[in-house]
């Protein structure tokens, strides 16, 4: 098996997997990112919080894009929802856990699980 078959493997994989679990996974990875930058300052803080403020971004403009099929009603509390995390983000210190626990949320509620 060469590379190129390898890669066009992993590619129908990952084509074959529901889009939801995709973007959970999305978020928990962004949440671990945050995990990890916890106790730390410098870089690593600003690079989790960075991170955690494009995937935020990139949520808002998807729910406002007029093709997007969720309920309005449900893209509404999820834009509220991304614009607290924005402020939250915005602080001198964000509290880093109620981001974690927000992204925890919006994964589980993507993915089926935490």
């Amino acid at each position: 098996m060469t590379l190129a078959d390898i890669a066009r493997a992993y590619g129908a994989a990952r084509a074959a997997r529901d889009p939801r679990e995709q973007e959970a996974d999305v978020f928990r990875r962004v949440t671990g990112g945050l995990r990890a930058a916890g106790g730390l300052d410098g870089p690593a803080r600003v690079r989790a919080v960075a991170d955690n403020r494009r995937l935020w971004l990139a949520v808002e403009t998807a729910l406002a894009d007029p093709s997007n099929r969720l309920p309005a009603t449900v893209r509404a509390g999820l834009i509220s929802l991304g614009r607290a995390v924005q402020r939250e983000m915005e602080q001198g210190e964000p509290d880093l856990a109620f981001l974690i626990e927000v992204n925890e949320q919006v994964a589980a509620g993507l993915g089926g699980r935490g």
